[in-house]
């Protein structure tokens, strides 16, 4: 399953689409106030059922992705665009949490979360341009 020759790269595809199946996908798709709490969101009394709907959507779309860049594990040389696929969406999760940093709408949790997203971009762009250009 692991690359022999690209390992760092197949080890970054299974951490990446681990941890976000069981901290994104999963959470967003079955219980998703229950996950905006853990994040400290302030949940809306009214538009709860479209806040859930968003959310499952979300998580929809997050699942799919990850189902689309595990396929890639064990050959990252023959999967580039997976790795443009991650720095994209990590890339445009970052733009969307500093917007959300810049108008004080989101709950800390959120702000600091940028930093994460950010360093999937970084090295997203590193594996593919560095490691396996």
């Amino acid at each position: 399953m692991i690359s022999s020759d690209y390992p760092l790269a197949s080890w970054f595809l299974v951490f990446a689409t681990s941890f976000f199946l069981v901290v994104v996908a999963l959470p967003l798709l079955f219980v998703p106030l229950k996950w905006a709490r853990v994040f400290r969101w302030k949940l809306p009394e009214e538009g709860k059922d479209l806040t859930v709907y968003f959310g499952r959507c979300l998580g929809a779309v997050s699942l799919a992705i990850i189902i689309v860049v595990a396929q890639g594990i064990p050959e990252p040389k023959s999967n580039l665009r997976l790795f443009d696929l991650v720095a994209l969406t990590a890339g445009l999760m970052v733009a969307v949490h500093v917007w959300g940093a810049l108008r004080r709408i989101q709950p800390m949790t959120e702000t600091i979360e940028t930093l994460f997203w950010a360093a999937v971009v970084f090295m997203a762009l590193w594996l593919r341009y560095s490691t396996l250009a």
